[in-house]
């Protein structure tokens, strides 16, 4: 060890500007620091997450680490990151770690990445797919508006390595809307997904604030309803988080539209502010209520429905082409 090695990284505050390894200035967890910051509600006793660890939770973070890797897991600061990764499974996170747009619930850093690829990133991916011997496998990645076709043609190139080294290997792709352009949903859709996955994220009156203005709740169903026309064959999926403020009326609206557009699963889960400056939590939404949501929307016609206080879009998601609700 050099005396090089005992220097501390330099810490950043949530919502500073840095610049970071790669040279791309970025705002930490996305949101810039406001004197407006919303007081956080106290958490219920029912939002107790039990920490796991061990050698299969050390081997995943050890392999996305040495792969240079970015996970949602860590970046969104998911609450299953340690039930996950103990079971030996991580979402990967493509494109890099900073992301174009600033939408408000999310703890992405955002910044503007200026074409920056990493040529690597395909093979990468393979290999820790491969090492962490995943028989499902989601992919998703930051916005990068940056890009001519928003990170499309990287995208689908990671699908295809990672279905070339592991043949057996199911592949979820949760993807940016890409602006709408629907030639670049069909880059992805036909790169040899089992799933394509983009998520609505709330209800229509909330889309705005909650999501960056280059977001659109119609944008969303556009690139969804594409996705199925384009390949019946492969699954769509979506997610909304719960307690930002809407109502059972608009939850109920926005399942019917999203069946409207043949999405095939739907999650459900709860909004957690990830620091002082993001989006407020209007309430905690009760395990009990998940539950009705969920009856609601396998009565309504989607395949699958999961629904749970720290269900996440990739929540189970190997679990999804069983086809038995990822065993709830």
């Amino acid at each position: 060890m050099t005396d090089q090695d005992l220097i501390p990284a330099v810490q950043v505050t949530s919502g500073e500007k840095f610049v970071n390894e790669k040279g791309i200035t970025a705002i930490k967890d996305g949101i810039k620091t406001s004197a407006q910051s919303a007081d956080r509600l106290a958490k219920p006793d029912w939002l107790r997450i039990r920490v796991r660890g061990g050698k299969t939770y050390e081997k995943v973070k050890d392999i996305v680490h040495e792969h240079r890797l970015a996970t949602v897991c860590e970046e969104a600061k998911c609450p299953n990151m340690s039930e996950c990764w103990s079971s030996g499974t991580a979402t990967i996170m493509l494109l890099g770690d900073v992301c174009t747009r600033a939408c408000r619930f999310c703890a992405v850093n955002t910044g503007n990445p200026k074409g920056w690829l990493d040529p690597d990133e395909p093979a990468n991916t393979a290999r820790s797919v491969q090492l962490m011997n995943l028989k499902y496998v989601v992919l998703t990645s930051v916005n990068r508006d940056d890009l001519a076709d928003g990170g499309a043609g990287q995208y689908a190139a990671c699908v295809r390595k990672v279905k070339e080294v592991n043949p057996e290997t199911a592949v979820e792709a949760l993807t940016p809307d890409f602006l709408g352009v629907l030639a670049d949903v069909e880059t992805v859709v036909d790169s040899g997904v089992e799933v394509f996955a983009q998520n609505v994220e709330t209800v229509k009156r909330l889309t705005h604030p909650v999501r960056d203005p280059r977001a659109s709740y119609e944008q969303t169903l556009a690139v969804l309803a594409h996705a199925k026309r384009h390949r019946p064959d492969v699954l769509t999926k979506t997610s909304l988080m719960l307690g930002l403020g809407e109502t059972e009326e608009e939850i109920v609206q926005c399942m019917d539209d999203l069946l409207a557009a043949n999405v095939d699963i739907l999650t459900f889960g709860q909004y957690l502010q990830p620091t002082a400056n993001h989006y407020p939590i209007d309430r905690y939404v009760t395990p009990e209520e998940f539950e009705t949501y969920r009856q609601w929307g396998l009565e309504k016609g989607f395949m699958e429905v999961v629904s749970g206080v720290f269900v996440r879009s990739s929540y189970r998601a190997e679990q999804v082409l069983q086809k038995n609700n990822v065993g709830l």
